[in-house]
């Protein structure tokens, strides 16, 4: 069932829950939706441990959109999620997602904590691999409404062979891609153009992991290297045999481990608060 939040400047964002647990919020990279089958594949299997929030980005999916974009905009979508969710959520984020929710953590949205899988800036000897002109490019072809085009420039810019893409034209996956393309633009945004945002990560007070995969390109990985060298207090973790597009069931016993500590804790803290009122009361 679609649920929908407000988020400070109007914008509908629809979601939906599912399973039962602790909080924890889904945020999606370039092109992602709720309604595509990796969505659905990943939303059911973390259900299995967690009460999982399934958002779609502004202009995306079922949410509204409202002119002109903002990266600020996107990051009160995730703090009216996180109050939607009626407590300080856990985070999962991806690829620009996950660049998203370390701008959101860096702008004070309440995560208990946050998991950002491969945020995916150019940094070190990798950062000549990186198009600089492709978030100027990709706008100009939304712009122009070349949605098709677009969606190629992206899947090129980020490493799939053209063969490959030529065959995505005649999948469904690709229709939802062309659906969602004006939001290309935004996940451009979000990565800040492929430059790590060093201050506004050292100004991060959340709890953060960072995810890699261990078969993942060695530019993302380096990026996930320094994204938690840089974020204060934060952790690497490598996900064995795994890459940019993370199996659902490896990611969730991740998940359960890195959570789990921050759960228990935090049940024992509310059970000592209930603890010292039933002793005063009783007095």
């Amino acid at each position: 069932m679609t649920l929908v939040t407000t988020s400070k400047d109007g914008t509908r964002i629809a979601y939906e829950t599912a399973g039962a647990g602790a909080p924890l919020i889904l945020v999606w990279g370039a092109l992602g939706v709720r309604a595509s089958p990796f969505a659905k594949a990943m939303r059911d299997e973390l259900a299995k441990s967690f009460t999982v929030y399934d958002y779609d980005r502004r202009g995306r999916g079922e949410s509204g959109d409202a002119a002109p974009y903002s990266v600020a905009a996107e990051v009160e979508d995730l703090r009216a999620l996180c109050a939607a969710a009626g407590c300080a959520p856990f985070v999962w984020a991806t690829s620009s997602g996950a660049a998203l929710a370390l701008e959101a953590a860096a702008a004070g949205v309440p995560m208990r904590r946050l998991a950002a899988h491969e945020p995916p800036y150019a940094v070190g000897a990798h950062a000549s691999k990186f198009d600089r002109d492709y978030p100027r490019n990709v706008a100009a072809l939304i712009e122009a409404g070349r949605r098709n085009e677009a969606v190629r420039l992206f899947m090129r810019t980020v490493g799939v062979p053209a063969p490959f893409v030529w065959l995505m034209r005649f999948t469904s996956f690709w229709r939802t891609a062309v659906a969602a393309a004006n939001t290309l633009p935004y996940d451009a945004a979000c990565v800040n153009g492929f430059e790590l945002p060093a201050i506004r990560l050292r100004a991060i007070a959340t709890p953060t992991v960072v995810l890699a995969g261990g078969a993942t390109p060695a530019s993302l990985r380096a990026a996930a290297e320094e994204v938690s060298k840089t974020v204060p207090g934060a952790t690497l973790r490598i996900v064995p045999k795994q890459n940019h597009g993370i199996k659902p069931a490896a990611l969730r016993p991740v998940l359960v481990e890195l959570f789990e500590p921050a759960t228990s804790a935090r049940t024992e803290s509310v059970d000592k608060t209930n603890t010292k009122q039933r002793t005063a009361n009783a007095s």
